[in-house]
């Protein structure tokens, strides 16, 4: 039983709800493969897509999920909003619970703006980013390929190599990661590790060599430039030759070591274009079919919970 009425983030997250989630999303996968691909999660439902950043992956992910489970879907475009008119994230919030929808899919660029939204209205919210904070649904579709390709989610190794200071995605990734009992190394430039870092369980590792021995998934991540201040790194040109994936790196890692990437790639900065393309170690495209999987299972059962509350008895909505 998934007793969450919103999917805020990975850190509320147990064990236990992780593998609801990661279960429920194989048989996804399987009708995701089907010529007939409809299912009805979500008919009746309304679901609304707000993505203050721009974002082509996780938007369109959620926008088929949802289609796919029989929710009527709107995407609002927050560039041409009332937020740019100077109305407030709250008053934009109220502004859609008086529309009654059923479910709120949102991305921002500030930490903690989803669940400033989450408090003010009635409908189920799923966070598709928020800031440096989290990006759960990333972390979910990262598990689920990880555990089709490895068999098994729990005592692996895992490196989350690059940008970890700006990344959401790394954090939501150790949490889960670590909750699963995998060891987790971050490797980087000390510049892009965050501050710490240590107290989250993980090993740090500022040389690939070092970092990657023996690992069984390599997980690359996005320099994600329009978040720094200031030079982080020296160069690009110096930024690949030390922390970019190339073969002779990966080398240290496992012979059926898998390569991951959130998306998008910088082909030549933080990952090298024929490894990115390589159908034996790269595992990149099987993670954005895993995503739209995993969105159709995080709102289905949001789904159920919101049906079951509005139910006579149930609690209110």
């Amino acid at each position: 039983m998934f007793a969450h009425r919103h999917l805020l983030g990975i850190e509320g997250l147990s064990r236990e709800d992780i593998e609801s989630i990661l279960d429920l999303a194989e048989t996804y996968v399987t009708l995701n493969r089907q010529t007939d691909k409809r299912a009805d999660a979500l008919n009746g439902l309304t679901q609304i897509n707000m993505f203050f950043e721009a974002s082509t992956r996780t938007q369109a992910s959620f926008e088929l999920a949802g289609k796919r489970l029989g929710a009527a879907v709107m995407n609002m475009s927050m560039a041409q909003s009332s937020v740019k008119k100077g109305e407030t994230l709250i008053d934009t919030a109220m502004t859609l619970n008086a529309m009654h929808p059923d479910l709120l899919v949102v991305r921002h660029s500030s930490s903690g703006a989803v669940n400033l939204l989450a408090s003010k209205v009635n409908c189920a919210v799923l966070n598709a980013g928020d800031g440096r904070h989290e990006h759960p649904t990333q972390a979910l579709l990262d598990a689920l390929t990880i555990r089709r390709r490895k068999g098994r989610l729990s005592r692996l190794t895992v490196a989350i190599c690059g940008d970890i200071a700006h990344s959401r995605v790394a954090r939501s990734n150790m949490i889960l990661l670590g909750r699963m009992e995998n060891r987790v190394r971050l490797i980087g430039p000390p510049t892009l590790i965050p501050p710490g870092a240590d107290r989250m369980g993980v090993e740090i590792f500022d040389d690939m060599a070092k970092g990657l021995e023996g690992a069984d998934v390599v997980m690359m991540l996005r320099l994600q430039k329009e978040r720094m201040d200031g030079a982080l790194i020296p160069s690009m040109r110096e930024y690949y030759h030390r922390f970019g994936l190339d073969a002779e790196k990966l080398a240290a890692a496992k012979p059926d070591a898998i390569v991951m990437h959130p998306g998008p790639m910088n082909r030549g900065v933080e990952i090298d274009g024929l490894l990115a393309d390589d159908i034996n170690v790269s595992v990149i495209q099987e993670q954005v079919e895993m995503g739209v999987a995993v969105r159709m299972a995080a709102m289905d059962l949001l789904a159920r919970n919101l049906r079951a509350r509005n139910e006579p008895g149930g609690a209110a909505r």
